[in-house]
């Protein structure tokens, strides 16, 4: 919305049309009152009498209404501080419209043969000119300064509410940036962890392993500047990661990572889906001597992606997840980028444990 005081502003020597258009309304309608009086008065006046008593009347509120609008005296007073100077101004204004007005309005009605002495048709027409344009005048006067309070006041709302948006904008990515900084540190670490593990026995493929590490480090580094990822680069983070693990688990890791190529370009939290799969391989899988399986899966339906991990593992409580870490921080993370609109579930089924995410996305 623009400032009703730089509309002012403008407003100064320039025609204000929408201004001009609700004056000549007024002043329209205010030329019904002079036939109506006549009639009151004489009720021997024809429908002729009454429709010339009208056309003078609007002749008079167009000569006086277009004149106010040529002149920026509203604007003018707008920059006087002091009330009363401002309405004295404001008064002076309205007499000297009525006369030049009422001038103009003897000049018409003269070369249209109405009126036959110029100077009589002044004197008699003058003073109920001036009561109707100082009514007029302060009317429509009240009515702009209530509009202008309105839109001031309209104004400093919008401007207030624009102001907490952007708090809390700015607090939302605050949150995340320091949910994200514990986040990346505890799943380097036990990305590194897993690597470790395997240099004294394939040293070789440890090496190839830390390219993918890199991989994740790249990609972990660059979530730290987006609230979201694409799907696509979310899903090829966990199979990096599975590949770690796999190596240092081997045949005790069996996984499968599936989603339709049309969600590819979905958003997600980052590591989001890693950080399930790695809760998953930690609790579920590593401490067992067999070893387990995985499966990553990912729907749409109305509205919103379901991103599931299921596991061979026995389950747990999502309440019961450490502070600050792991699952707890993943929650913290969805609350600040989607508020009550996300969730995150488990529940066991086909003889294993299943937590799924869901957010909301775009239709």
């Amino acid at each position: 919305m623009n400032d009703p005081r730089v509309d002012c502003d403008r407003k100064v020597g320039r025609i204000d049309w929408p201004g001009l258009g609700r004056t000549l309304l007024a002043t329209t309608c205010a030329a019904l009152v002079y036939p109506t009086m006549e009639f009151a008065r004489s009720r021997s006046l024809t429908f002729a009498d009454l429709a010339q008593d009208f056309l003078a009347a609007a002749i008079f509120g167009a000569c006086i209404g277009t004149l106010a609008n040529f002149v920026p005296w509203r604007g003018i007073a707008s920059r006087i501080v002091s009330v009363p100077i401002k309405w004295l101004v404001h008064f002076a204004t309205l007499l000297a419209l009525a006369a030049v007005g009422t001038a103009i309005s003897g000049v018409i009605f003269v070369l249209i043969g109405w009126v036959e002495s110029y100077g009589q048709f002044y004197i008699q027409n003058l003073p109920i000119a001036t009561l109707f344009t100082l009514l007029i005048g302060t009317a429509l006067t009240l009515y702009e300064m209530m509009r202008d309070r309105l839109a001031d006041a309209t104004l400093e709302l919008r401007t207030k509410e624009l102001e907490r948006e952007r708090a809390l904008k700015l607090a939302t990515e605050a949150r995340l940036s320091s949910l994200e900084s514990r986040l990346h540190p505890h799943f380097l670490f036990n990305t590194l962890n897993s690597i470790s593990s395997l240099i004294p026995e394939d040293p070789q493929r440890a090496e190839k392993l830390i390219e993918q590490m890199a991989a994740l480090l790249r990609f972990s580094l660059d979530s730290a500047r987006n609230g979201v990822v694409p799907l696509e680069r979310e899903l090829k983070i966990v199979n990096d990661y599975l590949e770690i693990e796999k190596a240092r688990l081997g045949d005790r890791l069996k996984y499968d990572v599936s989603a339709p190529r049309d969600l590819d370009s979905i958003e997600v939290p980052p590591l989001a889906i890693q950080t399930l799969v790695e809760n998953s391989i930690k609790h579920a899988i590593a401490p067992i001597r067999g070893g387990g399986w995985l499966a990553v899966s990912v729907k749409r339906s109305n509205g919103t992606v379901r991103l599931g991990v299921s596991d061979s593992g026995p389950g747990f409580d999502l309440d019961q997840s450490p502070v600050g870490h792991g699952i707890d921080n993943l929650r913290s993370r969805l609350a600040a980028l989607y508020g009550n609109a996300a969730s995150i579930t488990s529940s066991r089924e086909d003889g294993g444990a299943s937590v799924r995410l869901n957010i909301p996305v775009a239709s």
